[in-house]
């Protein structure tokens, strides 16, 4: 199956969402599974929607999570250009080809005249299309208007009888009414393409076998399939791609605000992760296993692993994978991810190596960091019931005396290493014949003035330094005293 090619032909619009992310995915992940070739096009027909930089966003998304493609704007292999506009005396060519052959006419109608007839129809309740004016004219006539340089565009001829057929590769045999089809433009009166034809022309020319795209294009494939069997070209298979929706049903979008690739990735997502995660949004490998390198997707995927039922993006679950993600990175390649966080929250000279030992196996996204550990900075304003813990069974007023009683140990220790300080409350602990609690969930709450924190009393005191836990421990003391 090595002669299997896909492609990757976003728009540059300035932004890579979810959804394209995983369309670009599951086309490298197929080409590479079989031995065959990933290729990137830029479609950039709809020079209204361009965004400057955007083609850097995709260039270095793609570059970013390791999909290196075999072929495109940069690696020419003989199929180019691979950006759509500089394509532009191509469509023409095909556009005029279609004409020649019967499955396509030059359509004249001013705008004024099509905005007449949207009204019309829309004053009648009945949905805009357009009603063929132009089909009949005379070769005469078509040449006429030519010859006098009137604007035109190019629209394709539909069956108006009858139903059109197609397999997909996710969703099986569909059949779709050719009254619904309606007769779309090809080419536009400044020459360039629409993006249908576009994509069938660069398609066919560039050997491009499996076409993976999102399922709401389901209804306009057959447009697709007529112009293949238009010009006598080989259908390519059909991959539809199921929705991605949240949770609550309503599909990801960025005019909803929801995040793109890049926006996760500088929240401090992992690009592993982020792919570890987008991957399983339509897709099973089957069995339990959920955490899988790209190297292992090239391996194991399958189109059959495809779902045809909409994917529920789940943010509890990513920040779940995110946090496994983290887990597995090398303690000093996670110190130095969470170098740039702690700066934005700590001033005080810390040890922060140590920090990122307690951290590491607790943060499930980056960003999060500084919620974890800004209490090293100051201690944040709590309410005296956090000294009430019912499964280490301290109250307030026992929290005060393991306060008070805990100072002088403190105060005792010479040499200010984890080792000694633990050594030191320990042996206290054992001649008060209390509980660890007892003494160590008020010295944390102190220190800390959180329920959870990374490392216990112990770690946390040797971090502050020992001058700032006896101020801390003694502000504590003072705090619940006027609080009883």
């Amino acid at each position: 199956m090595s002669n299997i090619k896909t492609r990757f032909a976003p728009s540059p619009t300035g932004y890579m969402h979810i959804g394209n992310l995983r369309t670009a995915l599951y086309s490298y992940l197929i080409a590479k599974s079989n031995g065959g070739t990933f290729m990137l096009r830029i479609e950039d027909t709809d020079q209204n929607r361009f965004v400057e930089g955007a083609m850097d966003v995709i260039y270095r998304t793609l570059e970013l999570c390791g999909l290196n493609y075999d072929e495109g704007p940069d690696k020419d292999m003989g199929n180019g250009p691979y950006i759509q506009s500089q394509r532009r005396d191509i469509y023409i060519k095909y556009a005029k080809k279609l004409v020649e052959l019967g499955h396509a006419y030059y359509c004249f109608c001013s705008k004024e005249r099509l905005d007449g007839l949207r009204e019309e129809l829309e004053a009648k309740g009945l949905p805009y299309e357009y009603d063929g004016h132009c089909k009949n004219l005379s070769p005469e006539e078509i040449q006429k208007k030519l010859d006098a340089g009137e604007p035109y565009v190019i629209r394709q001829i539909m069956p108006k009888e009858g139903v059109s057929e197609y397999d997909d590769a996710v969703y099986g045999k569909i059949t779709i009414e050719n009254s619904t089809l309606e007769e779309q433009i090809l080419l536009k009166s400044d020459g360039m393409p629409t993006y249908n034809f576009a994509n069938v022309v660069d398609d066919h020319l560039m050997g491009v076998t499996h076409v993976v795209r999102g399922n709401e294009y389901i209804t306009s494939t057959p447009k697709y399939n007529l112009l293949y069997d238009a010009f006598g070209w080989e259908r390519p298979c059909y991959i539809h791609l199921p929705l991605i929706t949240k949770e609550g049903g309503k599909k990801l979008s960025k005019r909803e605000g929801d995040a793109s690739f890049e926006d996760f990735y500088n929240k401090g997502y992992l690009k592993d992760a982020i792919i570890n995660y987008v991957a399983l949004l339509g897709w099973s490998p089957g069995g339990e296993r959920e955490i899988y390198s790209l190297k292992e997707l090239e391996e194991i995927f399958s189109i059959k692993g495809i779902n045809n039922s909409p994917a529920v993006f789940d943010m509890a679950k990513f920040r779940w994978m995110n946090g496994e993600y983290i887990k597995m990175m090398a303690p000093e390649d996670f110190h130095k991810a969470a170098l740039p966080y702690y700066e934005k929250c700590l001033t005080r000279k810390l040890d922060l190596k140590r920090i990122s030992e307690l951290l590491q196996s607790r943060v499930e996204v980056l960003c999060d960091i500084p919620d974890y550990v800004d209490f090293f900075e100051n201690v944040c304003d709590y309410d005296v019931s956090m000294y009430v813990h019912k499964k280490m069974k301290t109250t307030v007023e026992s929290s005060l005396e393991a306060l008070q009683n805990v100072i002088p140990v403190l105060e005792s220790i010479d040499d200010w290493q984890e080792e000694k300080i633990h050594s030191a409350l320990m042996e206290h602990i054992a001649q008060k014949g209390v509980k660890n609690g007892i003494v160590l969930w008020p010295l944390r709450t102190a220190l800390s003035g959180k329920m959870s924190t990374p490392g216990g009393a112990v770690e946390i005191a040797y971090i502050i330094g020992k001058e700032e836990t006896l101020a801390r421990v003694n502000n504590a003391v003072n705090f619940i005293k006027a609080s009883l």
